[in-house]
């Protein structure tokens, strides 16, 4: 048994908690829980207990035995001089502070009633194939489903709100600087997202501005540093060789660290050559694309932004040296769809977030329009439960719950996991 069930059950009271004594004997009154602890110190803040008549203010910690006090050394760290009551599951021995005071103790393993503790083990400690409650996911309501769904997809935008943050910090706060680096990575998908995106990381922002200007300069930029215009196998490859040098001694710039992005395995579409061009026929015609994004007021003005026209050797060209009949390679709806999901939805939450506005009906109404992902994740909550993911919102937020909180076991944290937990007879 985890500590974390131990933090369930107090949180939650999720045992007999009327007439409570403390090992000791003492009479017990919760008045207040306190306040769960994630980082180090006590587990629960500012709680209230009355213990023997005596009303007491201070923090509760937690262990499965009374003796891990001591294996956890905290009878040396003032951290814990302020506990109030060490709340066990099983009390093998007494504890003292500093002052050698002994510290009372609420021993959980007779007070929680059965119930509990079989639905806790069918739920974390059954095998299982995709997740934790696949035998149960299908009898979730829609509105127990929706509204858990709906808070996760949020969730995951203040996880990327809050790596945007990260990375404003390192570029002084400059938006425009950190959206180009997602704009790098978000076209490198998965496979040479992160190749990308080191272009970004390895030159000043206030030089990739001036190179922007001309399309020319940054396809022969964004190409060079990422080491394709190396062995130039025909005459464009060679003007953009030519380009690229004379930027590099321009702008004192070096691609030795740039992790070179690969083409094993991608679609022609997807060839790292066809996207920096892209990227570059993207920025050069709108620099100000950021400022799109966030003046933007709906999906079709999300396209219209993506929209891009590539030089005509690109038309004819998946790589260098080799040719095939013309084709227009603008972004497909697809692709437009996960930059919409994957970059400019997170930035539109970050900044208002920022700015202390709120965003979520906008962003909501956007997700609604665009259809959900295809991948493995999805298709196996569809599996479990057909109709499970209607759009992009649950797309989006399957993803985040599968990956944040069931590949994790973090059941007892998840809205779903709780409803199975607490599928017991009432005894309070």
């Amino acid at each position: 048994m985890p500590e974390d069930f131990l933090y369930y059950l107090w949180g939650f009271q999720k045992f007999a908690n009327t007439e409570l004594r403390t090992a000791s004997g003492e009479e017990l009154r919760i008045e207040h829980t306190g306040y769960r602890n994630e980082l180090s110190g006590p587990d629960f803040f500012n709680a209230r207990l009355e213990i023997a008549g005596q009303l007491w203010a201070g923090n509760v910690e937690m262990h499965l035995k009374s003796s891990h006090w001591y294996e956890h050394f905290h009878e040396q760290d003032s951290a814990y001089d302020n506990v109030i009551l060490h709340v066990v599951w099983e009390h093998d021995c007494d504890v003292f502070r500093k002052d050698q005071s002994i510290i009372p103790v609420l021993e959980l393993k007779n007070l929680v009633v059965p119930e509990i503790l079989e639905n806790y083990a069918n739920l974390l400690e059954t095998p299982h194939r995709f997740i934790n409650c696949e035998n149960d996911f299908s009898g979730f309501s829609d509105f127990e489903l929706e509204h858990w769904l709906e808070r996760v997809y949020f969730e995951r935008l203040e996880d990327h709100s809050a790596g945007i943050e990260r990375n404003l910090r390192k570029q002084s706060g400059n938006w425009d600087a950190v959206f180009f680096q997602y704009l790098l990575k978000a076209f490198g998908l998965n496979v040479n997202g992160e190749a990308f995106q080191s272009i970004a990381n390895q030159v000043p922002f206030t030089t990739i501005r001036k190179i922007a200007a001309n399309q020319d300069d940054l396809e022969s930029f964004l190409l060079g540093m990422s080491g394709l215009l190396e062995n130039p196998k025909d005459c464009y490859a060679e003007s953009l060789q030519q380009r690229f040098e004379f930027l590099k001694h321009k702008f004192q710039f070096s691609e030795e660290t740039i992790q070179k992005p690969v083409f094993f395995r991608l679609r022609p579409d997807n060839f790292p050559t066809i996207r920096l061009a892209q990227i570059a026929a993207l920025y050069s015609e709108n620099t100000q694309l950021f400022s799109g994004v966030l003046k933007a007021e709906g999906l079709s003005e999300y396209y219209e932004l993506l929209d891009l026209s590539l030089p005509e050797y690109w038309q004819q060209h998946y790589s260098f040296g080799t040719s095939h009949r013309s084709k227009n390679k603008k972004l497909s709806r697809d692709f437009k769809n996960l930059l919409v999901l994957n970059l400019f939805l997170p930035f539109q939450f970050a900044w208002s977030k920022y700015r202390g506005e709120e965003q979520a009906d906008l962003i909501l109404s956007i997700l609604a329009q665009l259809p959900k992902e295809k991948n493995s994740i999805v298709e196996n909550f569809e599996n479990l439960r057909p109709g499970t993911v209607k759009n992009a919102t649950h797309s989006q937020a399957v993803i985040q719950l599968k990956k944040h909180y069931c590949d994790q076991n973090r059941c007892l944290k998840c809205a779903l996991g709780n409803k199975l937990l607490m599928r017991s007879r009432e005894y309070h």
